[in-house]
């Protein structure tokens, strides 16, 4: 059973980065399209981000793009979400999640793994 979990949320200023990052085990990431989701109160789980498995290509949501850094970590079955200059607007619970299309989306309905999400708070 293929299973992610999420690490590094917390609290940071307005301004600030974090990294977050999500190990897989049970199955090998690399060849999964993979992509970062955030839910805030109240609010429906939105794509953040994604990597397809079929040609490396990459998404965005428009208000991260320039912002926020998507990769994956092969040699340690991860991936990662790079967070610059954070606003109070992305304040939520981050989750990575794994599917088997072509090439990603921002479509949680697209993907079959989620970890258990991780807080990530903006605020002075």
């Amino acid at each position: 059973q293929g299973q992610l979990v999420e690490s590094g949320g917390g609290l940071v200023q307005p301004g600030g980065s974090l990294r977050l990052s999500c190990a897989a085990s049970g199955f090998t990431l690399r060849y999964y399209t993979v992509g970062w989701f955030r839910q805030a109160p109240g609010k429906e789980r939105e794509g953040v981000s994604c990597v397809s498995a079929g040609d490396g290509g990459t998404w965005y949501k428009e208000s991260v793009k320039g912002r926020f850094t998507i990769s994956r970590d092969n040699a340690k079955n991860m991936m990662l979400l790079q967070m610059n200059s954070l606003k109070a607007e992305d304040t939520a619970v981050y989750f990575c999640a794994a599917g088997s299309d072509y090439y990603c989306t921002g479509d949680p309905s697209d993907y079959d793994y989620w970890g258990q999400g991780t807080q990530v708070t903006v605020s002075s």
